[in-house]
């Protein structure tokens, strides 16, 4: 399906972004949204980067830690990871994440995805 503004989630494609990280990705001019299921274990060591992310616990429990600071996500919670903030995290469970990208990650971008 495709109709101007509207777009089938099922027709973009699954990629292993790091060892266990399955995004499904969506690159707007401003954004990129990054759709994760995380497996069980999988860990993303302490890094930074310019962008800003916003990062929302969907389902399972991910332990994100944010300038030395741990939380679990999970269903409705969320954190906002400013710009240049040393940040990781390690899936507690299998879960679910979204994470929001302000401007857009060229470097997943390169990975395909949806570019709108």
């Amino acid at each position: 399906m495709h109709e101007p503004n509207f777009y089938n989630f099922n027709d973009i494609e699954a990629k292993e972004v790091a060892p266990g990280f399955f995004s499904k990705l969506i690159h707007t001019e401003t954004n990129t949204l990054n759709f994760l299921e995380v497996k069980k274990g999988s860990a993303i060591q302490r890094h930074r980067h310019v962008h800003q992310q916003c990062s929302f616990g969907i389902e399972g429990r991910f332990e994100l830690t944010v300038d030395d600071v741990p939380q679990v996500l999970e269903n409705g919670v969320f954190a906002i990871i400013p710009s240049n903030v040393w940040h990781s995290g390690v899936a507690l469970t299998d879960c679910k994440l979204i994470d929001i990208f302000s401007p857009v990650r060229e470097d997943y971008k390169a990975l395909g995805g949806l570019v709108l």
